[in-house]
């Protein structure tokens, strides 16, 4: 260094003055040393980057490393060091690596090298001088931003000549920026479910978690603190093994990444499609994966690789396995349980048991194609495979009381006297309705229903209406609701037909007493 060497309480004391802002000569007068001293030092905190106050903050320890070494030696030591910057970088985006293990292994290589210090002061004066670092660091496989493109490409309707716009949906692995793009019909849940189906299988593994912008399918409520996600999304990242975790509205910075990707892929891949015309969803979303290929292939303006090298040596090894068997939504509907112990299925318009102790109480209900789940506050009470058939009812025999307990009102013995008031062929029909089920309950329903077709019509066409339902093989609401809908009970008896007994003789059939 030229000029006179100074000791620390004087290199403080230059550090002091400077930061007060005085000048080189008014700083070497106050110190009683030669101006060239004092520009040397000065010299030598701008080629290390460092700014007075990082300088006078730093210990004793920490300022005699940095400037009793001569300017070579010291020049020489920076250089190693920096040399492995870049190296540096890559292993913190690795689980586990910190700063603190790094500079454990420098100095055992290096022993006259930099204090741990210095060696986080330099790294971090790099990074912020490197125009490619961001301002987060991105762990391997921890997290997946997802959000739709703003812009709208489309496809033409060959039978119409329409154009059909369509969303964009874009994933990104921020560690290696390697990047998912499809096409889908609209931001609904079922697509965007579909969408991150389709990429966690193209990535073939799943990050510990998937960032979300505020989307309406993703986030039902957002909140800087405590967003409420979407059901069925929560329960899509906990079939995968992840978590939700959405942006904080109003911070950029959570999703700056992402959207500098949509950006990119406005130029890359857009920009391509418009110099063609697609004539389906699926030829529009072929050229996007071939474009897509490209973009990830793409060599980065820093250099050193492409985004699909990077997921390749540094990310996909991180990655959480994918679960097999894919995702199937889930729907959720609200149901009151009946006083039958069941839950009517509207969609399905079929019913399935719970305990009977729930009876009267409002209950969730979650299914997919292949089971119906049953909810009272948070705890599953029930569980059934699904069952498509119209008007059935699913029933645990665990679920159902005792045959014999009068439940409430109702009862076998109170719908069948209720059926003798409109008279002995509503009787037989009531009856025979009971002899079809082994749990009486599950034909109260019903047998409300047939009743209450007295009030709707009379009890006169109610009497026709189930002798002419005798006739059929099996009771049901539905059959006398078709009879007296189309009139068939007013159609004239054939006058040749013996008459006979008014309630048909059926070995089946139980009496009152069966129920006692």
């Amino acid at each position: 260094m030229a000029g006179q060497r100074i000791d620390i309480m004087e290199l403080r004391s230059l550090i002091s003055l400077k930061l007060k802002g005085l000048s080189n000569r008014k700083v070497a007068d106050f110190l009683k040393v030669n101006r060239k001293t004092v520009d040397s030092y000065t010299s030598r905190f701008k080629a290390l980057n460092l700014s007075y106050q990082e300088l006078i903050e730093l210990g004793e320890a920490d300022l005699r490393d940095l400037f009793t070494e001569n300017s070579q030696t010291e020049k020489a030591r920076y250089e190693i060091l920096s040399s492995q910057f870049p190296a540096i970088q890559k292993e913190l985006h690795k689980p586990g690596g910190t700063l603190q293990e790094l500079w454990k292994d420098y100095f055992e290589k290096n022993p006259k090298g930099y204090k741990y210090t210095q060696f986080a002061l330099h790294y971090r004066n790099w990074k912020s001088r490197s125009h490619h670092s961001g301002k987060l660091i991105h762990k391997a496989g921890e997290k997946l931003f997802v959000d739709f493109c703003g812009k709208k490409p489309y496809y033409v309707d060959k039978s119409t000549g329409e154009q059909i716009d369509v969303e964009v949906f874009i994933a990104v692995l921020p560690c290696s920026q390697y990047t998912f793009v499809k096409a889908v019909p609209s931001q609904k849940r079922e697509d965007l479910i579909s969408c991150m189906e389709s990429c966690l299988r193209w990535m073939g593994g799943v990050p510990q978690a998937i960032v979300s912008d505020n989307l309406k399918s993703a986030v039902s409520k957002g909140s800087k603190y405590a967003p409420v996600i979407n059901k069925t999304f929560a329960d899509f990242a906990l079939h995968y093994g992840c978590v939700v975790d959405p942006a904080r509205p109003h911070h950029p910075q959570d999703k700056a990444l992402v959207e500098r990707s949509v950006e990119l892929v406005y130029q890359r891949i857009y920009y391509h499609l418009r110099k063609h015309t697609y004539f389906s969803l699926k030829d529009l979303n072929k050229a996007i994966a071939e474009l897509l290929e490209e973009y990830n292939d793409y060599l980065f303006s820093h250099g050193g690789g492409s985004r699909r090298s990077y997921f390749i040596d540094l990310e996909q090894q991180y990655l959480q396995g994918i679960a097999t068997d894919s995702y199937s939504i889930r729907q959720y509907r609200r149901a009151k349980v009946q006083k039958t112990a069941h839950v009517y299925m509207s969609e399905d318009r079929n019913y399935y048991s719970v305990p009977y102790r729930f009876t009267g109480l409002h209950v969730e209900v979650q299914y997919n194609q292949d089971k119906v789940e049953i909810f009272y506050n948070y705890d599953r009470i029930a569980s059934h495979e699904r069952n498509y058939k119209a008007g059935n009812y699913t029933t645990i025999p665990q679920h159902m009381p005792s045959s014999h307990q009068a439940y409430g009102q109702w009862s076998p013995e109170y719908f069948q006297g209720r059926a003798r008031q409109v008279g002995p062929f509503t009787l037989a029909y009531i009856q025979r309705l009971f002899t079809q089920y082994n749990y009486p309950e599950i034909a109260y329903k019903q047998s409300q229903g047939i009743l209450a077709f007295g009030k709707t019509y009379n009890n006169e066409r109610l009497e026709k209406a189930c002798k002419r339902g005798l006739e059929y093989h099996k009771a049901s609401y539905r059959t006398i609701e078709m009879i007296l809908k189309n009139n068939l009970d007013m159609e004239q008896e054939d006058p040749a037909e013996p008459s006979g007994s008014p309630i048909p003789e059926h070995s089946n059939i139980r009496g009152a007493s069966h129920y006692q």
